[in-house]
């Protein structure tokens, strides 16, 4: 599996999800099981195939919030603001458009919506490395699109 780059935030987020997961989450499954069992016939007992499908989506999301976590790398503040990499606040420009400023981040924790952009999307992809004053193209859904780095954070 390849490396999952988190910020401290994200990693925390994803260990909450992880223990709620396995502790309460699991618990009430297995109690609406119990529940489903008690009812008898499980041939035709739609609640006891509904928990039984419930359980293995919450076992398949256990292991991936596990692998995920087992293979991630801890974005550290990057005390280097000359080039942008994984973890750098950029503020871009395109053409006349207002400046919108992204922080750079693993697909793990990707929120466009929220200013939070996957390294590995074009525009992360096209803005890994540069500096400030440079130039970059990317080829989004919408078209291709050219901006311009105003900061590094």
């Amino acid at each position: 599996m390849s490396q999952n780059y988190l910020t401290p935030e994200g990693e925390a987020k994803l260990q909450a999800e992880l223990q709620e997961l396995k502790g309460a989450k699991r618990e009430e499954l297995s109690q609406r099981l119990r529940s489903a069992i008690q009812m008898g016939d499980l041939s035709e007992n739609a609640d006891y195939h509904k928990a039984k499908e419930d359980q293995g989506f919450l076992e398949g999301r256990i292991q991936e919030l596990e692998a995920i976590l087992r293979n991630a790398q801890i974005i550290v503040e990057n005390s280097n603001k000359d080039a942008v990499f994984v973890g750098s606040h950029v503020t871009i420009q395109e053409g006349d458009f207002d400046a919108e400023t992204y922080h750079l981040v693993g697909p793990t924790e990707a929120d466009p919506r929220q200013g939070r952009i996957s390294y590995e999307s074009p525009i992360g992809r096209a803005l890994m490395d540069k500096k400030v004053g440079d130039f970059a193209e990317a080829e989004t859904p919408g078209g291709k699109i050219k901006f311009k780095v105003l900061k590094i954070e």
